[in-house]
């Protein structure tokens, strides 16, 4: 990749201020100063959410990553590409791509270094914007290096596509090449390669690709499962805790959920995590779950004081904000918080033009998104970093539907859950690349992040249950978002 130099990154809080000061300088950043360490940034209006039409599973067997479908009929679990052509398209693209460019070098863990139910990985890549959001979302540390002998590692490879001298006009001093987007996950070789985009899920190679995708086929291999899901507790007034984890597809609530205020007298609510759960059962048979991040990469349009309180308290510092609005007096604005900035403030949408209240175009994109520690959460369970994990008394599926389905359907079994969680529906939302609402089959809200055949996934959910292993309290719910 010919880079002009290479930066093993460590982690550290000195590290991120030297970061932040470049790219505040540079124009990437920009400090949104009613907060302590708040900053905004807003990338190329064509590089703005996940792009599941350019994100491949790479096997030698086709039938090891996709279903079978009917000839012309287009999959939707998943999409294959060949090793041979996956060779093609990538050696068209990486040789010299960092020409000009820093190599950061990212060594980081997905759990607590310690805790047997954890993975590392090193991510390379030449977006600060990437290094500085993989410190957040994961536990950046030197310490990696030292447990390499231990076990395999899983290798991310990411470039933004813009090797200097840059051909084409950046925006919003966001590097990317839209046009040559190309994410490709090889679980055979627990290996990552993702060229074109700078942005969240496509970038951030420890989230959705190691730790939904690469992680999903470990799990099969292990004997564990990697799930699109939150994990929080509640409490009863008697001081009965129960954890629960629960599957919504992206942008339909997972965050609301781990950060629920009860409005019921007596009931605690406290948060372990808010997108994926890795869950394996111990030698007593309890199923037992741990966050594998350690930052909140949340949804930010209709996040406000009354909606989410907990996580406005998650964000008033040391946060990443990306294509949000911003005021004239130094702070972030999206839909949903008209009430809680005064008339006399002025508005810049998230691509830098005055926006008024009564305009129809949005201050904020629709997939705008919140970076912030984990450890910033008001609410956050104590055990949120164990390396035993947290004992699930519950599992939930559950999705965004307008209309015409049980808000709450209690499973008998667990192959009954299942099939409540394989046969879940949701509306399309802006975490993709999808135009417009429509209603989609979503099954286990896991359709954008398999890793493998969906029908050896379903085989291996049933598979899980044998004697002697039980959910707590043995609950499966499917659960209906209107």
């Amino acid at each position: 990749m010919t880079p002009r130099g290479i930066y093993i990154s460590d982690g550290s809080k000195k590290e991120a201020d030297e970061f932040i000061q470049k790219l505040t300088e540079r124009g990437t950043l920009t400090k949104l100063t009613a907060y302590k360490q708040n900053y905004l940034c807003c990338t190329d209006p064509r590089d703005t959410a996940r792009v599941e039409r350019k994100t491949f599973i790479v096997t030698h067997n086709k039938y090891n990553a996709v279903p079978h479908v009917r000839d012309g009929v287009e999959g939707m679990l998943g999409r294959w590409m060949s090793p041979e052509e996956a060779g093609t398209a990538l050696n068209e693209r990486f040789p010299n791509c960092m020409t000009g460019r820093m190599m950061y070098v990212i060594p980081f863990s997905m759990g607590p270094l310690k805790s047997p139910m954890s993975k590392i990985g090193i991510q390379v890549t030449d977006s600060s914007y990437v290094l500085l959001s993989m410190r957040i979302m994961t536990r950046v540390s030197p310490k990696v290096f030292e447990a390499l002998h231990e076990g395999d590692f899983t290798r991310c490879i990411h470039s933004v596509g813009c090797p200097r001298p840059v051909q084409v006009r950046i925006k919003n001093h966001w590097p990317c090449n839209p046009e040559k987007i190309l994410i490709v996950q090889f679980p055979e070789q627990r290996m990552i390669k993702s060229y074109g985009s700078g942005y969240g899920g496509n970038s951030l190679l420890g989230k959705k690709c190691l730790a939904l995708r690469i992680a999903g086929a470990m799990g099969r291999d292990e004997g564990w499962m990697a799930e699109h899901m939150l994990i929080m507790s509640v409490t009863t007034p008697q001081k009965k805790e129960h954890f629960i984890a629960a599957a919504f597809p992206s942008a339909c609530g997972k965050t609301n959920m781990a950060m629920l205020t009860p409005s019921l007298p007596g009931f605690k609510v406290q948060c372990i995590g808010d997108d994926i759960a890795w869950m394996r059962f111990d030698c007593y048979g309890i199923l037992r779950a741990i966050n594998p991040e350690s930052g909140f990469f949340g949804v930010a349009p209709g996040t406000n004081m009354k909606t989410n309180p907990i996580a406005m308290r998650c964000f008033e510092e040391n946060s990443i904000f990306t294509n949000v609005g911003y005021t004239s007096d130094g702070r972030y604005f999206w839909e949903g918080l008209e009430d809680e900035v005064p008339e006399d403030v002025t508005i810049k949408n998230w691509l830098g033009q005055p926006w008024t209240r009564d305009q129809s175009k949005r201050a904020a994109h629709p997939n705008s998104r919140f970076t912030a520690p984990v450890t910033q959460c008001p609410i956050l369970h104590p055990k949120w970093d164990d390396p035993k994990g947290v004992p699930i008394s519950a599992i939930l599926f559950g999705g965004r539907r307008p209309k015409g389905v049980p808000l709450v359907i209690e499973a008998k079994s667990w192959a009954h859950g299942v099939m409540l969680g394989a046969c879940l529906k949701s509306e399309t939302t802006a975490a993709a690349e999808f135009k417009g609402t429509s209603i989609m089959h979503d099954p286990m809200a896991m359709r954008p992040f398999i890793g493998y055949n969906f029908g050896h996934y379903l085989q291996h959910w049933l598979d899980m249950e044998e004697p002697g292993r039980q959910v707590e309290s043995e609950l499966f719910f499917s659960y209906t978002r209107y």
